[in-house]
Formats: C-alpha cells, structure tokens, sequence
C-alpha cells in the first residue's frame, strides 16, 4: 500500500531521521484542568494555569521529541511561537468531554474545529482518541465506528495522516467506575485486541495506532512470555505502524510496556503523563515543576530514546510501506496524477 504524498511528508515529519517515533502528548484536558482546579480551590481550572504549564512542557520537552501533540485550547495558541518549526506537529480532534450512556460512551470532535482546520493551521497529522468496547451496545459501537470512519475520510480528502488512539473504559455493570483518563485496572486483553482488530479495517483509514498496553500496568510482574504474546498478537492485528501510549503509567512500568512493544514491532512512542507527571505534582511551585521537567523528565526521555533506537522498528520498514521509497508515481507525471487538496 502506498502512501498519498501528504500522508507520505506527514509520517516523515513526526519521525526522526531513521523512522522512530519519540512523540511527547501535551493535548492532556482533563488531567492537567482538574488537579490545578483542585490545587486553586476552584470550580475550573483558570486557562493561564493551563496554558502557562503546556508551554513550559513544550519549551522543556521539545528537544528530546521527534514531534509534539498538542490541543487547539491551550498547547497550539499557547505554545506554537515557541515550536520548534523541525519538529511534527500534531493536533488532536476530539473533545475531552464525553458523553456517558447506559451501554458506553460516546466520542465527538472538539466544536469549531476539524480536520480542515488542523491542515490549514500546518498540522502534520491529527490525533483523535476514541473509547471502545466491544462489548458495549451495539449501537454505541456502531456511533464509534462511523465517528472514525468520517475522521478517516476527512484526513484522506485532506491528506493528512490520521493518528487514531484506541482506550476501553468501564462500563455501567463493571465493578471499577471512573471517568479519569487512566488505565482501566481490570481491563480484559481480548477486549484491548478485539478493538485493535475492528479499526485496523481499511475502511477507517488509520495510518497509526496509538495503543495501550493489553496487560495492565500493575500486572506486568506475571509470565513475561504470556505478556509478550498479547503484544505480539496486537502487533500482528495492527497491520500497520504503531505507537505506545502510557495512559498514566509510572516511569518503570512504561519502559517495561516499551521493551514488550519494541519487540511486537512498535515503531516508538506517543506518552505524556509517564514523562512529566511527577514534575507536575509540585503545581502551583512553577520553579519546582521546571526544575523536574528539565532534570528527571529529560533524563527519563533520553533513557526512553535510547531504547526506542536501540529496539523501535522503523515506520517505513513496516510491511505495509517497506517498498514505498518515494511519492508515485514518482517522475514528472506526480502533478497529473496527485488528485489534489480535497479531491480525495
């Protein structure tokens, strides 16, 4: 299969050099609003807390990414003067605020935003994350599936990579109830794998998955070879390239999930909480948060790196796109046969 030339330049500017992601996640709402919420004593969290600590992750962080994923609210008009312009950038779609019905929960995008406007603004690939069970009413699955088979669309018509992050969640008749954005505890492998093989139809149109991990962080301790067969079945199931995300792991437990994934065929990494979150619980002591993101937070990615080039599959050594060298065709014939911004 051959990527589109926007497709094509996209996952190039979100890798390095050799192919390996190494991508950091500021887009995080909720998991940064409702603890400065929570440290302010207020109902909301005020947006220059927000924004200021999006920028200083951008600002610390930056170097040791390959790319930066961040959110239209706060990260992009935030942040974005300060950008490295050598770096992907990647915006995210969907809102955080999702809707909670009786048989699951139900994505959308963010209001007054859109693929389109993430291409205009110079995004190089859009993100959207997508809760799924497959277990879940049938018709909540059915509303997820057309949510990301019209994003697909929109980033073929825009041609723009389409990044798509896959989380199961608890339902209503689970024993473990939240609506953080964190790992599911008691989440089942094959439910993780089940949605793994559901999006990787070529209907949906995702050009990479951003995955969680099949086995919870917390039981990574068990048979190491039984936890390495689910990664290489969601390696398998994916059919194209892939990322980890961290879904709010420790730093220990998330090199552990990387190692696991690098040997399923994992091209890097999309994380954010596993990176700055320990420099984050010194808020509203912005002196202390800068002093870790740019001393154990950049310790900690460079360790990541490291392994990510040590162990990562490059994107373009995937088999999907090993003999793609070049846009096609691949002479003076591209202008004619290149269909064009928004002609599909």
């Amino acid at each position: 299969m051959s990527l589109t030339a926007g497709k094509l330049w996209g996952m190039r500017r979100m890798a390095d050099g050799s192919g390996r992601f190494k991508m950091t996640a500021v887009d995080q709402r909720p998991p940064i609003k409702n603890p400065i919420a929570k440290a302010r004593g207020t109902s909301e969290a005020p947006y220059d807390d927000v924004a200021r600590f999006k920028r200083l992750l951008v600002e610390t962080l930056q170097g040791e990414s390959t790319a930066m994923l961040l959110d239209p609210h706060y990260a992009y008009p935030g942040a974005v003067d300060i950008m490295d312009p050598r770096k992907g950038l990647i915006l995210t779609l969907e809102d955080s605020v999702f809707g909670e019905e009786p048989g699951g929960r139900l994505s959308s995008e963010i209001d007054d935003w859109s693929v389109e406007k993430i291409k205009r603004a110079g995004g190089d690939a859009v993100k959207v994350l997508a809760w799924y069970r497959p277990d879940a009413d049938a018709d909540i699955c059915r509303a997820q599936q057309d949510f990301t088979k019209r994003i697909g669309e929109a980033c073929a018509r825009y041609d723009i990579p389409f990044l798509f992050e896959l989380l199961v969640y608890p339902l209503a008749s689970d024993a473990e109830q939240t609506r953080d954005y964190v790992e599911m505890r008691t989440k089942r492998a094959d439910h993780v794998l089940q949605s793994v093989e559901e999006f990787a139809k070529a209907d949906y149109g995702v050009d990479v998955f951003k995955l969680e991990s099949p086995v919870a962080a917390g039981d990574l301790g068990g048979d190491e070879k039984q936890t390495q067969s689910l990664f290489d079945e969601m390696g398998r199931l994916t059919g194209r390239p892939w990322v980890m995300l961290s879904a709010g792991a420790g730093k220990p437990e998330f090199k552990t999930i990387l190692k696991h994934a690098y040997a399923a065929g994992a091209s890097g990494y999309l994380a954010g909480r596993a990176i700055w979150l320990e420099a984050f619980k010194a808020f509203p002591d912005w002196s202390e948060i800068e002093s870790g993101l740019r001393g154990e937070a950049v310790s900690y990615m460079q360790e990541i790196n490291r392994l990510t080039d040590e162990a990562a599959t490059p994107w373009h050594e995937h088999p999907l796109h090993r003999d793609q060298k070049t846009v096609e065709p691949g002479d003076a014939g591209f202008r004619s046969a290149y269909a064009g911004f928004g002609n599909g």
